[in-house]
């Protein structure tokens, strides 16, 4: 398990592209607006072989825990059903979420120091930086 570079707490500092991820994504323009003035906080810890990644925000706590490679259900922070699958692949943590026949991936890796997050859907791609805490 090589998710050791990614334990810890984790800040938003930069976003970008994310209004346009998030209206892929189909969420609502007030859920938007919310969405986008908050910086989550993300905490990822490990128990065993169970990786527990806990995003904290004004707008929606979430906790997912799972295992590397196990699909898993996932009720979103915009309220989406989906299975989820996390793998670790060449340093990047990548997650596919599938449902109503869509799929999205986030890839969360470690770039200086700092956890880089990509999230794709179709043709948009949302980066987004967190510093650690």
């Amino acid at each position: 398990m090589m998710v050791d570079a990614f334990l810890g707490t984790w800040k938003l500092v930069s976003s970008e592209h994310f209004e346009d991820y998030m209206k892929e994504l189909g969420m609502s323009s007030a859920a938007r607006n919310a969405a986008g003035l908050v910086k989550p906080t993300v905490s990822i810890s490990l128990d065993g072989d169970v990786v527990n990644i806990r995003t904290e925000s004004p707008f929606k706590n979430t906790l997912i825990s799972f295992k590397l490679g196990e699909e898993f259900e996932e009720l979103t922070a915009d309220n989406r059903r989906v299975k989820s699958t996390v793998t670790l692949d060449n340093g990047s943590m990548i997650q596919v979420q599938k449902w109503l026949g869509k799929e999205t991936t986030i890839k969360r890796q470690i770039v200086n120091g700092e956890m880089v997050v990509e999230c794709t859907m179709n043709n948009v791609v949302s980066t987004r930086v967190y510093e650690k805490v």
